[in-house]
């Protein structure tokens, strides 16, 4: 059965998206393997520290300022559109701290045989993943036009928020927490 003009551009959508989750799932398995098999000296670990929390300043910085606006547009203080608008930037600083978060933590050798160090890793793969989703849903909330969206990207959005909270929250205490034990 031939799609419409209208799914068409859903599916490619769809499609892109999916092999960017393919891609960084694989990335994400790398990324474990490989901080499994390194191991870093004192100056190297230091130095990977430094950039650890720079990434994490960058990244989940970018992620509080979305969320910020989204509230603000909830408040009433911002419409739709100038919500929309001042976060689609910030994508590149969250994708940039996600990266140097991942890269920096493959030498900070990380316990992968502690439960919690593993349910960190988990929630990275998962705020990557709702960074796809999120991508693609700013794309659609910024192609709605203006005026109140639909419910169901309403709630798809309120949810990404909600995932990306606790994900970036979640790996944030989890850290904390190693680092301490």
């Amino acid at each position: 059965m031939p799609e419409s003009d209208e799914l068409a551009p859903l599916s490619g959508t769809v499609a892109r998206c999916l092999l960017v989750s393919v891609g960084l799932c694989v990335l994400w398995a790398g990324s474990a393997w490989t901080a499994g098999h390194v191991r870093t000296d004192a100056s190297l670990h230091t130095v990977a520290l430094f950039v650890h929390l720079v990434a994490l300043v960058v990244g989940f910085g970018a992620v509080l300022a979305v969320d910020y606006m989204g509230a603000l547009w909830l408040l009433g203080r911002r419409t739709l559109a100038q919500a929309v608008e001042s976060t689609g930037p910030l994508h590149v600083p969250v994708w940039a701290g996600l990266a140097g978060l991942t890269a920096s933590g493959i030498l900070l050798e990380p316990q992968l045989d502690s439960p919690l160090t593993r349910v960190k890793l988990l929630l990275v793969l998962l705020i990557a993943l709702n960074g796809v989703h999120a991508t693609a849903l700013t794309k659609r909330l910024e192609a709605a036009g203006p005026g109140r969206p639909k419910r169901r990207l309403l709630v798809r959005g309120a949810l990404s928020a909600l995932v990306s909270q606790l994900g970036w929250w979640g790996a944030l205490a989890i850290g904390f927490w190693n680092t301490r034990h």
